[in-house]
């Protein structure tokens, strides 16, 4: 089964919490902190694997989690690291953000490895906070959570040229006469539900990938047939050459064919209408009707496009068309990366500034992301621990903001599970 688009949530490890410690041994009884600190959290590496051709796997698992760093321990010991997840994917899968769209990362040619999510940093163990007059601390900082992201997974395939044309033209039949690909063949629509992907030698050592890509019909670009969820795949084709059936056996006309063709490429992306084309007029062998072979190479050359008439099936003219793809492709420039526009976000701590902050009779009640990260840094049972609490939320302006709220002097002020009453 060809998958080419899966949705995945991925979430780097926690940071381990750093450690309340003081040296104790034989003769030292009294010895200073030495609380260790935090592992750092692991992260979620994304790879490309050659072997893989299909995001067929995440179907079937969505979540990836990294391994959260180990706490700290006594004697400075520090956690051991979270352990990374590794996930693949096939070369050519760009990376964006599930809610906003943007790209994150373009696994292919220059980047096969990033880090699509980091770990969080480790806590500080209490060692850090001894200073001359507090010399035994008993509060550590908490580890920092991981970054979490819902992604969504994109393959477009590399492939240099790509085949586009109504259904049964003869894209498939062109490509197994032109490489060694086996795609189904048959005389109805819609035999190719997939893209076929074949290397075409072009002599002397060189060659090129050619991709059929399915299911482009009229209306393809609003999602019509196939084409909607096949149209990415020419993203990255430097040269497309363009089949339409001459014969006209079915009762088509092939200028209102190569137009709409055209104009659902122009409606997904005007660049993609805009790369170089080669026409090619299929089932040439079997054409009969003199006018409209006159009409349609009158109007394809008043286009300025290069037209080759050719049987697939009886091999005619399929060499002077590789020929001429060949030509194109050295003056073509290497296929685009598509470029990150994906701005993370950083502070996983939270703002103070973003602190939720709502009054019932004379309780106020305070949350946030900020506020859960300084109470897991804060040891509620040691005076100089209290006392650090106290001195960040004033300076953070929380305190002035109950005040400019109007909290009086005995009003209660609950934070998660601690409750205490406020004095100015």
């Amino acid at each position: 089964m060809f998958v080419d688009r899966a949705e995945i949530s991925v979430k780097a490890g926690k940071g381990g919490n750093g450690s309340v410690s003081f040296h104790r041994e034989k003769y030292v009884p009294a010895g200073g902190p030495d609380g260790g600190d935090g592992g750092r959290g692991g992260d979620v590496i994304v790879i490309a694997d050659a072997n893989m051709s299909t995001l067929r796997d995440f179907k079937y698992k969505r979540k990836y989690e990294a391994g959260n760093g180990a706490d700290g321990s006594g004697k400075t010991r520090t956690g051991k690291d979270g352990d990374n997840v590794i996930i693949k994917v096939p070369e050519g899968t760009v990376v964006r953000d599930k809610d906003t769209g943007a790209v994150i990362t373009d696994i292919s040619y220059s980047i096969d490895k990033f880090t699509l999510a980091h770990g969080g940093s480790g806590g500080w163990g209490n060692k850090h906070f001894a200073t001359p007059t507090r010399q035994a601390p008993r509060f550590a900082k908490s580890g920092l959570p991981g970054q979490e992201l819902q992604v969504v997974l994109e393959l477009k395939l590399i492939a240099d040229v790509g085949l586009v044309g109504f259904p049964n033209v003869g894209k498939s039949t062109l490509l197994s006469v032109v490489s060694k690909a086996n795609p189904k063949i048959a005389d109805y629509h819609f035999t190719t539900l997939f893209p076929n992907l074949g290397v075409v030698s072009a002599g002397e050592g060189s060659s090129f990938v050619m991709a059929d890509i399915p299911g482009i019909i009229e209306g393809a670009s609003e999602g019509a047939g196939l084409g909607h969820d096949f149209l990415r795949h020419i993203d990255r084709c430097r040269l497309i050459i363009h089949i339409v059936d001459i014969s006209g056996s079915e009762g088509r006309d092939p200028v209102e064919d190569f137009e709409k063709i055209n104009e659902e490429l122009r409606q997904y992306s005007p660049e993609l209408a805009s790369r170089v084309q080669l026409v090619a007029a299929n089932k040439f062998d079997i054409a009969q009707d003199e006018e409209l072979i006159e009409r349609f190479s009158s109007y394809i050359k008043e286009k300025g496009y290069k037209l080759f008439f050719i049987s697939a099936t009886a091999k005619s003219g399929v060499k002077e068309l590789v020929s001429a793809a060949t030509a194109e492709l050295a003056k073509l420039p290497p296929i685009a990366v598509f470029e990150p526009d994906f701005v993370p976000k950083r502070n996983t701590r939270g703002n103070p500034e973003d602190l939720i902050i709502d009054v019932f009779d004379d309780v106020w009640s305070i949350e946030g992301l900020w506020m859960e990260q300084l109470m897991a840094d804060v040891n509620f049972s040691d005076h100089e621990s209290r006392m650090f609490f106290e001195r960040v939320l004033r300076d953070a302006g929380v305190y002035q903001r109950l005040e400019d709220m109007g909290i009086k002097d005995g009003d209660t002020v609950s934070i998660y599970n601690l409750e205490f009453e406020y004095v100015k």
